[in-house]
């Protein structure tokens, strides 16, 4: 094993994106749903919005492409084992579907995999297996990034994930405001969500339509309590379907996703003043109680 302690370390985290592009001998593909990140400098600052006290000892990263990422989050984890004692180097695993691009990887960081800092894992990250870590970061493919994110956000680690702006902004919005929304009570469900900065399209090659932007989820636990989560969320979601209507009518009008046997029920059960209000004004706590009183009248089965 090489000595990781000052050579190596200083090895990752100043390939130029550009380069490793030309090196990997094709580009981006926005028809895979790839868009690279080429600015250095968002590059540089994404690892540095984990928690101070975040674990980096196994980080994950999906979608590696050509790796620029990869390259900063080695320098992460490579001068140490992420708890600050300095004994180990961490480990870095990449999940990358394009099989070129995996190899790609392997082949430019082959030091790392030899020195055991790196793994790639060619897959769909929507099939394969996670492996164990303790922390991801990642600028995640926009046409699955939802999927993705709601495979990671249970896991409760910390997670720097780079979004679509428009879906970043729909995951932080806060009950009355028009971006809240389904999307916002599952995120906040399983962690503090933050959006850390903003990034332009001209930061991507090739530019996507759209702006993005980097958003922090902080695993935390919620200030209620569900006794049955996948039955909140799936009774979450389908209230928002009907976000326009009345409390009354969206229990109504929804039981074929909720899964409710008995909606008349749940109505008769819930406060008057709770069903005049529209899914877009209650907080997640008061979904949360609406879902434990529907569970308790409805007789909730599988949707």
């Amino acid at each position: 094993m090489t000595d990781l302690s000052t050579g190596e370390a200083a090895a990752y985290g100043d390939r130029d994106p550009d380069a490793l592009a030309r090196r990997a001998g094709e580009r981006a593909n926005p028809d895979r749903d790839q868009h690279f990140l080429v600015d250095d400098r968002v590059l540089d600052r994404i690892p540095g919005y984990l928690p101070d006290d975040a674990d980096t000892s196994h980080l994950l990263e999906i979608g590696g492409g050509a790796g620029a990422l990869t390259d900063r989050l080695l320098a992460t984890i490579a001068s140490d084992d992420g708890d600050g004692d300095g004994d180990a180097p961490g480990h870095l695993s990449v999940i990358e579907r394009d099989g070129t691009f995996a190899a790609f990887l392997r082949e430019e960081f082959a030091t790392a995999v030899d020195d055991g800092l790196l793994d790639v894992i060619e897959g769909d990250a929507l099939d394969v297996d996670l492996p164990p870590f303790t922390a991801c970061v990642a600028n995640l493919p926009y046409g699955v990034s939802s999927e993705i994110a709601f495979r990671l956000l249970p896991e409760g680690k910390p997670l720097v994930l780079m979004f679509q702006a428009e879906f970043a902004e729909r995951m932080v919005a806060s009950a009355g405001e028009s971006e809240y929304g389904r999307l916002s009570v599952s995120a906040q469900h399983y962690a503090a969500v933050e959006i850390v900065e903003r990034v332009p399209k001209e930061a991507f090659d090739p530019q996507p339509a759209v702006e993005s932007a980097v958003v922090l989820c902080t695993p935390r636990d919620p200030d209620y309590a569900v006794g049955d989560e996948a039955f909140f969320l799936r009774f979450v979601k389908a209230l928002f379907t009907q976000r326009r209507k009345t409390m009354r009518n969206a229990i109504r009008n929804t039981a074929h996703i909720s899964g409710l046997d008995a909606p008349e029920a749940v109505v008769e059960a819930a406060d008057e003043e709770l069903l005049r209000r529209r899914p877009g004004t209650l907080e997640p706590a008061a979904f949360a109680a609406l879902a434990e009183l529907a569970r308790e009248h409805g007789s909730p089965g599988e949707a």
